[in-house]
């Protein structure tokens, strides 16, 4: 089972769309961004909600619009994504089973119950890490990662695809 909801890779893969090349920032409406991924587009809507009140992309109006980012993609870590679409969430959930070993008697004894469990210091340090890795990288980082790998051609078919859409509509 994955830790981080589907709607989490959607959010990301959707704001790196509004990344050009050049690490510029451009519109797309949501049934735009839907139909390049080849993701559901009602899902990918309610995604785009959660990011709207995250104040991490904003609305367009007129024939072009649809979504931008609301700050520089270089501002907009993958820790912001993550909290906007799936919230704060823990990685674990401390039962304190330390406490309850059958041969203790109602209640535990003190040693059993004093600070802080060890299990549970050492999963909130592997959340910490995880959230500060996250917290490392942006949406342009992730944007420069793609168009580096990706052929001379794409940014230009992107381009293509875009103004044919908004054309034929």
């Amino acid at each position: 089972m994955a830790f981080y909801s589907s709607g989490v890779e959607y959010g990301i893969h959707s704001l790196m769309c509004l990344v050009d090349s050049k690490g510029d920032g451009r519109e797309m409406s949501v049934r735009e961004i839907a139909e390049l991924q080849n993701v559901p587009y009602d899902y990918l809507a309610k995604i785009f909600t959660k990011l709207s009140k995250a104040n991490l992309v904003e609305s367009t109006e007129g024939k072009g619009g649809g979504f931008r980012l609301a700050k520089p993609a270089d501002q907009i870590t993958v820790l912001d994504i993550v909290a906007a679409i799936d919230g704060e969430k823990s990685i674990f959930d401390c039962k304190e089973i330390r406490q309850r070993m059958a041969i203790f008697d109602e209640p535990a004894p003190a040693w059993a119950c004093e600070g802080i469990c060890g299990v549970r210091q050492v999963m909130l340090v592997a959340q910490q890490r995880m959230e500060e890795a996250l917290a490392q990288h942006t949406v342009l980082d992730l944007a420069r990662r793609m168009f580096r790998k990706a052929p001379e051609a794409l940014p230009i078919q992107i381009e293509e695809w875009i103004g044919r859409r908004r054309n034929d509509a």
